[in-house]
């Protein structure tokens, strides 16, 4: 019995796999720096414009009533803890605690840290 053993040239395939891969790669590695470029450069105005939000959002809640802190400051700690049982993600839990803090540290502010009875 004869065999014949056929021999393909794997190895030229191989070398143009490689370098087929290695040029892609490459074509995305600079893809991603000419993003992170990008990024990095709207970085200080999108800084800016967190900060003017920020200090817009602390002037209204310094505006609010007591009782609106109140409501606002349970309803935000209710929604944390729904998501927190109910096995959301911990960062949605602590997005949701955000507003809670900002409105309950004003009413400490308001009030030094003690509630005042009222006389009637």
């Amino acid at each position: 019995m004869a065999s014949t053993t056929t021999s393909t040239p794997t190895s030229s395939r191989t070398d143009n796999d490689d370098t087929d891969l290695a040029a892609t790669a490459k074509g995305i590695a600079s893809d991603v720096a000419d993003r992170a470029v990008a990024a990095a450069q709207r970085l200080p105005e999108a800084a800016t414009a967190t900060g003017v939000q920020l200090e817009r959002a602390n002037q209204l809640i310094q505006g609010e009533s007591d009782e609106v802190l109140a409501v606002g400051t349970s309803l935000s700690l209710g929604l944390a803890m729904g998501l927190l049982l109910g096995g959301a993600n911990r960062l949605l839990v602590i997005l949701a605690l955000i507003p809670a803090t900002a409105m309950g540290f004003t009413l400490f502010d308001r009030h030094g840290g003690t509630r005042s009875t009222r006389t009637r």
